[in-house]
């Protein structure tokens, strides 16, 4: 799954990367080190500019929050469970299944967090014990240090309750697709812990290489035969994961240091 991670390059950089055509300065978002559901994060999609003759798609950045609303839902309420959509079956679900034809995004990462319980506590936990488990996070990013472009959804939601002038009478939310976890060992692997990504968790984040970015955001590709196709796991060996700090399990926590790679697992959440 996807329930955290952190997006701190600047729109400047993300402009270069894809090759960004529209983005407003005001929308810029300040470093997030820690971004959970919710929150507003960075979407890279394209689609035309609203008040323009020209119907040709435009590439953008743009500001959208972070879990999914449905265009036909009565309330925004179910979004917060709404921040991952299941690659293997995002095509039929009646929540993605129109965002996946026609609302497609790339939402940029430096990486995302994942936790591991440590083997003594899920031993704990097996034998009925009822000591809460410590977990042990980790930050899983590119090897190479490029940018992590998670496959997403995004969706319009109006709130009925306000006035079409209201600054917020339309929400635009999204969604990661997260698939399984690669089996493969990572390009590099801590002294201790885990030896692949499925180790830590058995879902992640779909990752799409850049030879993916322009099909997956062409808006005009609409059959979902042809979109699940794209849907593919990223080529394996590509990713690393090293043990954080526990300080990222808290929201409230944020701050470049949550990167800082440990020289090993916490005392006590052994992998």
């Amino acid at each position: 799954m996807c329930g955290r991670y952190a997006a701190s390059r600047r729109p400047e950089d993300l402009a270069g990367i894809f090759e960004i055509d529209k983005w407003e300065p005001e929308e810029t978002l300040e470093p997030d080190y820690n971004v959970a559901p919710t929150k507003e994060v960075y979407a890279v999609l394209d689609r035309p500019l609203k008040d323009v003759d020209d119907p040709r798609p435009v590439r953008q950045l743009r500001r959208l929050k972070w879990g999914l609303v449905p265009s036909w839902s009565k309330t925004p309420e179910g979004g917060a469970r709404m921040i991952n959509a299941r690659a293997e079956t995002v095509h039929e679900k009646p929540a993605y299944r129109r965002a996946f034809a026609a609302r497609r995004c790339v939402l940029p990462a430096d990486g995302y967090y994942e936790w591991v319980t440590g083997k003594q506590e899920r031993d704990l936990e097996v034998e009925g014990k009822k000591k809460r488990p410590r977990k042990q996070p980790y930050f899983v990013l590119p090897a190479d240090g490029s940018v992590f472009a998670m496959a997403g959804l995004y969706e319009f939601w109006r709130d009925r309750t306000l006035p079409d002038d209201h600054p917020q009478a339309w929400w635009v939310t999204c969604s990661v697709i997260t698939t399984e976890a690669e089996s493969g060992p990572l390009a590099v692997s801590p002294a201790e812990g885990p030896h692949s990504l499925a180790d830590i968790h058995p879902r992640m984040p779909l990752m799409l290489t850049p030879d993916r970015w322009d099909a997956w955001l062409d808006p005009s590709r609409t059959d979902p035969d042809d979109l699940r196709e794209l849907l593919a796991p990223p080529p394996p060996g590509l990713m690393r994961a090293y043990p954080v700090t526990t300080a990222v399990s808290n929201v409230r926590n944020n701050g470049p240091e949550l990167l800082k790679e440990l020289e090993g697992p916490v005392e006590g959440t052994l992998f």
